[in-house]
Formats: C-alpha cells, structure tokens, sequence
C-alpha cells in the first residue's frame, strides 16, 4: 500500500476486525464465561497494564452474551482484543481473585462467597482473555449478529438465558458490575513465599 507521494505504508492491524474473527474459535473452545440477555456496552475506561485472576468453585449465571471487544491501556494506548462477556444477575462460590504485582513477590488476594454463602452479582461486565471450567448453557444461540447483544454490526455473538461454570478460572483485564456483594470478603496482601496467585 502507498500514500500519496508514493511511498510505502506500514500495514495497521484492525483489532476489532481481529476480534470478531478471534471469538468465534475462542467460544468453540468453551472460552464462554459471563453474560447479559439484553445486551451489554464494553467497559469505557482506560485499563491498567495489568490482568488479573479469578476463580470460582461455580458460576450460576441468569441472561448470557458475548462478543468481540479491544481495551486499551492508558499509559501505553496498546491494545487487546478481548472476549467481552457479562451476566444480567450472577452467583459466584468460592470467589478468589488476585493481582501480582510486576518484578515482586508480593500478590494481593480478595476471596469471598465461601461457605455455601456465595457472591452475588448484576449486570455483570468483563473483558475476558483466557478461560477454563465445565459449562453447561440453557437455550444458547451461537453465531447472532454482535449488533444484538451490544456490539459491533456484523461481528459474532452469542447469547443464552443461563450459564453455569464448574471449577471457572479466568484472566482479565476489566470488571464492572452494578451490584456486587461480596459476602464474608477478605483482603490480603501476600508477601514473599505466600504471595500466590488464585491458580
């Protein structure tokens, strides 16, 4: 490709075209967390250069959508193409979530929903780069126009009325939620040989 003067253009990698190619592999390799049965808008803030971890012994969700999504970094301005997902009410047992922070052997820890007492959650919202579990989707649709479900025109979306995730592990790089109740929360900072992350 050349400008108008002739000389050669650099080639520009369009995430959100990469994106909407990228998920549909991602879902069928079960890379299907949280969800919202109405739709769902991506996260406008500026992410921070790091992801974070999160497990959960089950994920019960109600009103599932996912599509393809980018986030950008504030310092850098880079950014990752993401799996955006989100659940319209969710319960999470044995929440673990957990950041490392860079060149250190510190990690902090927040673990809630324990005890049969799990967390809850509304209109919940992640931009999602890995996945593990055993889920299982009631009345799931495969393959909708993103455009449905909050996304882009044209993309690939999917959506169901509920999801529910055994042994869920995720990495991610946003969260935000309407409600989000965190029974029996704690906090920890882990130094040193107990600095571990949730998996």
């Amino acid at each position: 490709m050349k400008d108008p003067q002739g000389g050669l253009v650099q080639g520009r990698v369009r995430w959100r075209r990469f994106a909407a190619l990228l998920i549909p592999s991602a879902a069928l390799a079960g890379a299907i967390v949280f969800g919202m049965a109405n739709g769902a808008i991506a996260a406008s803030f500026a992410v921070s250069g790091q992801t974070f971890k999160v497990s959960a012994s089950k994920l019960d969700g109600e009103g599932f959508a996912q599509y393809g999504g980018v986030v950008t970094e504030k310092a850098t301005g880079k950014q990752h193409p993401v799996a955006v997902s989100a659940v319209a009410s969710a319960k999470l047992y044995d929440l673990c979530q957990s950041v490392k922070v860079p060149n250190m052997p510190v990690v902090l820890t927040i673990n809630a929903g324990g005890g049969g007492n799990p967390a809850t959650a509304t209109d919940l919202l992640l931009d999602v780069t890995e996945l593990e579990g055993d889920a299982t989707f009631t009345n799931i649709q495969i393959g909708r126009d993103a455009s449905d479900l909050g996304g882009q025109l044209g993309a690939f979306g999917q959506r169901a009325d509920r999801v529910v995730i055994d042994d869920l592990r995720q990495v991610a790089w946003s969260t935000t939620a309407g409600t989000f109740t965190l029974n029996g929360l704690k906090l920890k900072v882990n130094v040193g040989d107990d600095a571990k992350e949730c998996f």
